[in-house]
């Protein structure tokens, strides 16, 4: 038609619509979020409302792009070795599992791979309330080895989210105790309280624990603890009903401070 190729792409659960030129130069973009079709520059405006035409649903905003916010300007100037954004879920165990898969025969499944399909399961959960204000850091690293599987950030506050594989266990909890089964109990809130007290002090905002737990056929909560959450994979939406406690700008900041690595060197 134009010439204009329109290439869609999602990064960070976000989608966007890149029209381009014939030598793959990207001209605008559609923010199918914001309803808002930005330009690079305005010469071909009518050219590139044609080529998103099947694509647009509803009003949208046309012009060049909005100025970068400061968290913006901050994202920018990461380093990308310090950018923590582009983890995936599980980012760790699947670093691990390809320098050492393991024997290829084994009596047992490899523990690991559990843990990762319970890590992209609820981390795909969390990347889905992406769009209404919210954002989902993977694998954020911590001193000494450790890891918080999952950093959700929005406007009810803040959650570090630890996952466990559950498939067709019964979940027996007792606080600080977590038992599968019949397996021996584990202090694992205990855990999952440190890791939320570790990201509060790094990020001097307050961090809700959040134990997430993989397809359990039950979950018998003997007491439940007031400080700490406990849900499935299919529950996690529930952490977005909360009510606002954060301002836009704040969630944005925070989001920026916790992409960052050094963020967590100290903690």
């Amino acid at each position: 038609m134009d010439g204009l190729r329109v290439v869609p792409t999602r990064r960070h659960g976000q989608e966007r619509l890149y029209v381009c030129l014939p030598d793959g130069r990207n001209i605008a973009w559609y923010d199918r979020e914001a309803a808002r079709v930005n330009l690079l520059g305005t010469d071909r405006e009518d050219e590139v409302l044609r080529a998103l035409g099947p694509f647009i649903t509803g009003p949208v905003t046309v012009g060049p792009p909005p100025v970068p916010t400061p968290s913006d300007l901050a994202r920018l100037a990461l380093h990308p070795d310090d950018d923590l954004a582009p983890n995936r879920p599980g980012e760790a165990l699947v670093v691990a599992l390809d320098r050492d898969p393991g024997p290829a025969h084994r009596l047992r499944p490899d523990p690991r791979r559990r843990a990762l399909t319970a890590e992209q399961a609820v981390g795909e959960a969390l990347d889905r309330l992406d769009g209404a204000g919210w954002h989902t850091l993977h694998s954020v690293p911590l001193p000494g080895g450790g890891r918080i599987h999952h950093l959700l950030i929005g406007p009810g506050g803040l959650y570090a989210v630890h996952t466990l594989y559950a498939r067709k266990h019964r979940v027996t909890v007792t606080d600080p105790m977590v038992a599968l089964s019949r397996r021996d109990p584990h202090p694992l809130l205990r855990r999952v309280r440190t890791d939320a007290d570790r990201a509060s002090y790094a990020l001097t905002a307050e961090v809700h624990p959040v134990l997430a737990l993989l397809a359990p056929t039950t979950v018998s909560v003997q007491a439940r603890p007031r400080d700490l959450r406990i849900l499935t994979d299919t529950d996690i939406q529930s952490l977005t009903a909360q009510d606002a406690v954060l301002k836009p700008a704040d969630v944005q900041a925070l989001h920026a401070a916790a992409r960052d690595r050094k963020t967590w060197a100290r903690v």
